[in-house]
């Protein structure tokens, strides 16, 4: 009782705190937009529940694209979440983004080695024309362990309220785990970048997850007389990115 009593008393006051933000933001016009990837059950809608509770809904947008139209299919590949991207004193979180491309395509044949070798060439140059935009973009990886992501597969088939959830996908996730794991270390390796890093988060345990990413992202967007009064992320569950962690363990292989 007492660690559940901890964790909802520092989730408050870390939201709490993203208020403060967000009315700093609406104040001065800033533009902030949050990518978060992951595997299948990694905790991206969770963490996106908790961020999004208490903020204004008319400055903030969760943007989770369906599958491409025909039409869509034939445009520049960045054209159609261009429009998405957030305006003055708006916030705006991408639950899988463009990096749709680096992941689920190329794993289930949904594009070309072409296509997805251009978007690894185009993406840092597409994250440095939003930055230059004055777009303040924070990008997350959601890693869970093989074992993990199949207990809760298996625990959103058999919970009624999760049934929206499910999704043939599902199995895909866990048979082509290795398929995913190449991609996903292909990705960090050619999208990491000092205009537009990769921060990667240990979600095996969501509330610590939870918490050690809000309370980062604070540090990354908050103004600073906000930021000073919350607590550093645990650096065992939120780390940047850097390729020694696709071989000592720190990400699920």
């Amino acid at each position: 009782m007492a660690r559940e009593e901890d964790y909802k008393s520092t989730l408050r006051r870390l939201q709490a705190a993203l208020v403060r933000t967000q009315a700093a933001a609406m104040e001065s016009g800033r533009k902030i937009l949050v990518v978060l990837e992951g595997r299948d059950a990694a905790g991206k809608d969770g963490v996106i529940k908790r961020i999004t509770e208490h903020l204004s809904p008319r400055n903030t947008r969760t943007v989770s694209l369906p599958k491409p139209s025909d039409r869509q299919e034939t445009e520049w590949y960045f054209q159609r979440y261009v429009s998405h991207l957030p305006a003055a004193g708006e916030f705006v979180i991408f639950n899988r983004s463009w990096y749709n491309r680096a992941g689920v395509e190329p794993v289930m044949g949904f594009c070309t080695p072409k296509q997805h070798t251009q978007f690894l060439k185009d993406a840092p140059g597409f994250e440095r024309m939003l930055i230059e935009s004055d777009i303040q973009l924070v990008k997350y990886w959601l890693d869970i362990s093989k074992h993990e992501q199949a207990q809760r597969l298996d625990s959103r088939r058999e919970d009624p309220l999760k049934q929206l959830k499910v999704s043939a996908m599902d199995g895909e996730a866990q048979r082509r785990w290795k398929d995913y794991s190449k991609a996903r270390d292909s990705m960090l390796l050619h999208s990491h970048a000092d205009h537009a890093p990769w921060f990667c988060v240990r979600n095996d345990h969501k509330k610590a997850g939870r918490l050690a990413l809000i309370s980062h992202l604070l540090h990354r967007v908050a103004p600073s007389g906000i930021a000073d009064e919350v607590d550093k992320p645990d650096a065992a569950v939120l780390f940047p990115f850097e390729p020694a962690a696709l071989k000592d363990g720190r990400l699920a292989k």
